[in-house]
């Protein structure tokens, strides 16, 4: 059985630097150096010349907690995780959402719009030179902060840690996807089956055109004999959506089929003194061979340059004595092996 299927990657938030005019020489050279290096890629560097800004700052009565943020973003695209890890917490904890408002105004001689601390912005309002006062506030970064912190916490198998942080997340943010993708997750990774079904029922309630989460589904499903057609039906449901999926056509196939090693075993040790036995488990083991035909085929057809499918669907003919297909099936084989030297 492939392993489920729930890569999460980190993303990157927009990028947002305001250059405050009261800062000193120093405060400056450290803003310029931290976004060179952050502009240039070079994250390692960024992260701590970040923090640095945000302790210069800090140090005259300043707590601006967006240069944390940029800190933490920084150490997370730098993969040092334990350091991103203790910044997003922290700025979780605070309840720090990264919201900020601008003050602008327009220069009625120029038309230019110009952008101003709030005291400047109040006195200008008395001068006639200006119109067009306005505020605007950024976006919230939290829901960024915990979908990353989760994300983190995961990639550091840290899951119950995560969960944590999930639930708290989804009780500011109920209907953040992502949060419920890696809800999802980290009942997976923490071995909560139960859980984890349910999460997939109910992202499937309101996306059913998920593919992954059919087939993660049906593979859960395929662990329990109760649940076995119903994992049939997920993984149905699977292609549907995504008619070349490669892992749900080949658990359809194996989840007919069976443990058929443990099958073989049972045939094997039954021949010599239970031969009445040995016969219906082969007939048995014929008829799963059987029912998994046609999802095999349909593997095959839909990705007939697979060797996986090839194989798969020529021990089939195997089992079921379908000579021309088997002679079909290895002529393929070979072609495509030659293609791989």
């Amino acid at each position: 059985m492939k392993k489920l299927i729930l890569g999460i990657a980190i993303v990157a938030s927009a990028f947002v630097f305001g250059q405050k005019g009261d800062v000193n020489a120093k405060l400056q050279e450290v803003n310029k150096a931290a976004m060179d290096a952050y502009n240039a890629k070079n994250y390692t560097v960024a992260a701590p010349k970040f923090l640095e800004v945000y302790n210069l700052l800090k140090t005259s009565g300043q707590d601006d907690k967006i240069y944390m943020y940029y800190a933490g973003l920084s150490y997370a695209l730098a993969n040092n995780t334990d350091e991103s890890i203790k910044i997003y917490t922290d700025l979780v904890n605070s309840g720090f959402t990264g919201v900020q408002t601008t003050y602008t105004a327009k220069e009625k001689k120029s038309g230019q719009v110009v952008n101003l601390d709030k005291a400047t912005w109040e006195l200008m309002k008395k001068n006639s030179d200006y119109s067009d006062f306005k505020t605007e506030q950024t976006a919230s970064v939290e829901p960024d902060l915990y979908e990353t912190l989760s994300t983190l916490l995961l990639n550091a198998k840290k899951s119950n840690e995560a969960l944590v942080i999930i639930e708290k997340g989804l009780a500011k943010y109920p209907n953040n996807a992502k949060l419920k993708e890696a809800q999802a997750t980290a009942y997976y990774d923490s071995g909560n089956t139960e859980k984890f079904i349910g999460a997939l029922k109910e992202q499937l309630t309101k996306n059913p055109t998920d593919a992954t989460n059919w087939y993660n589904l049906g593979v859960m499903q395929s662990k329990t004999p109760a649940t076995v057609e119903d994992a049939i039906a997920s993984f149905k449901k699977a292609i549907e959506v995504k008619p070349n999926f490669d892992n749900a056509h080949q658990n359809i196939v194996y989840t007919v089929i069976g443990d058929d090693s443990k099958i073989v075993d049972q045939i094997n040790a039954a021949r010599k003194d239970k031969p009445d036995e040995a016969t219906k488990l082969i007939d048995a083991r014929k008829e799963r061979f059987t029912k998994a035909l046609p999802y095999a085929e349909a593997w095959y057809k839909a990705s007939p340059e697979n060797l996986d499918a090839i194989s798969t669907l020529k021990d089939i003919y195997v089992v079921t004595k379908n000579m021309d297909k088997i002679k079909e099936l290895k002529a393929k084989e070979a072609e495509l092996k030659a293609k791989v030297k």
